[in-house]
């Protein structure tokens, strides 16, 4: 019988466990870290997946407006008055003033907002001059839809411990 891990003294036979050492332990704590790393890996991936389905659902968002506030401005220039377009009559641009016939050139100027999200509106003003057709874009702008509320209160450690 080889000799390893049997002693054979006065044929008694005795039994002696593989030695579990450090490289045993290395390997452990390799397989450990190596578990930790791809759980790491594996909620990073997620987050990042979230995060481009969220950036995905805003461009679209912001596109879907956009569009809709276009639609809006062709129905300007058509001479029609969609819904929630407030308009104002403007003095006459520059350009209108210099030209000859200035004494009918009366430009309106007109104001609407497209939601965005819940949290944006796409707000427009636009000054149109329905005799010649032109318009003039003053405002595309992507603005918050919440009223901002500043805080009165700034609260600073007193020194006192608890």
């Amino acid at each position: 019988m080889p000799e390893g891990n049997y002693t054979n003294a006065n044929n008694k036979t005795n039994f002696r466990p593989p030695a579990l050492g450090g490289v045993s332990l290395l390997v452990i704590f390799a397989v450990l870290c190596l578990t930790v790393f791809a759980l790491l890996s594996l909620s990073t991936v997620q987050a990042d997946c979230r995060l481009a389905d969220a950036t995905a659902q805003s461009v679209s968002d912001f596109y879907a407006a956009d569009w809709e506030a276009q639609m809006i401005l062709a129905k300007l220039r058509q001479g029609e008055l969609p819904a929630d377009v407030t308009i104002e009559t403007a003095a006459p641009n520059e350009e209108a003033a210099n030209t000859e016939d200035n004494s009918t050139s009366v430009n309106m100027l007109c104001s609407y907002t497209c939601q965005i999200s819940e949290t944006q509106n796409l707000q427009v003003q636009v000054q149109l001059n329905p005799q010649t057709g032109s318009y003039s874009i003053l405002r595309w702008q992507a603005v918050p839809s919440g009223t901002w509320q500043a805080e009165n209160t700034l609260e600073l450690w007193d020194g006192t411990t608890f």
